[in-house]
């Protein structure tokens, strides 16, 4: 299991496709893209999210619940060799991710519901996570799905994302598919959410970066996007 060492500053913003090639370019001439990305710099992220009956973590986001988690099961580029389970607190501005690495039959078998092994896994996040679906009544919601164009400084460990194409599952309720079915999430076609992540400080060259007259700080969630839908 993982665990960043303490939490880190988040901040998001809404911007469109005019905002996006300029940052980016900005961008680029400072900082260097993520070595796991494609040739195009971009990955397709999907993250199965948990809740229960009553929207728990859906309530706590809308209700702005100061500290709150949500469990993810997450994979990249619809390859199931690499999965994680991930459990994201936040903390008004400030998040952690704790995450464990699965596999593709551990996967499949917490989403049938076949959870009993999970007890006694090795992993503690995974007993965590069974303890949760137990007590809490946890269960996989929706599959979120979006297109991440990542960008690295260490100095301060900053990492910049630009996300899009956010799409939902919807009411579909089939997870790990070769064909997945989903919706657009977006309000304007090239609607993108900016991503902005660091430790104890942002470098001076990066804030006036994105410091611009035209950028608003928002509290999107992708989960909270795609749950409008159902």
């Amino acid at each position: 299991m993982n665990q960043t060492e303490k939490f880190r500053h988040e901040l998001k913003y809404r911007i469109g496709c005019a905002q996006y090639i300029e940052l980016r370019n900005r961008l680029r001439t400072v900082m260097r893209s993520d070595v796991h990305t494609d040739v195009d710099g971009r990955y397709l992220i999907r993250s199965i999210y948990f809740d229960n009956y009553m929207d728990k973590a859906l309530r706590e986001k809308i209700d702005g619940v100061s500290r709150r988690e949500k469990f993810r099961i997450r994979y990249y580029n619809d390859d199931f060799s690499f999965i994680t389970l991930e459990k994201k607190i936040k903390d008004n501005a400030l998040c952690m991710k704790v995450d464990a690495t699965i596999t593709e039959e551990e996967c499949r078998r917490i989403l049938s519901g076949d959870t009993a092994f999970m007890r006694e896994h090795p992993q503690p996040l995974m007993q965590e996570l069974y303890a949760k679906m137990r007590y809490q009544m946890l269960c996989p919601r929706v599959l979120v799905s979006y297109v991440r164009e990542p960008y690295i400084y260490q100095a301060g460990n900053v990492r910049v994302t630009f996300d899009s194409h956010i799409r939902t599952t919807l009411y579909h309720r089939e997870f790990l598919e070769d064909q997945v079915i989903d919706i657009d999430t977006a309000e304007e076609p090239q609607d993108m959410i900016l991503e902005v992540k660091y430790d104890a400080f942002l470098p001076e060259i990066i804030r006036s970066f994105i410091q611009t007259n035209t950028l608003r700080q928002t509290a999107f969630s992708k989960y909270g996007a795609c749950r409008r839908f159902g």
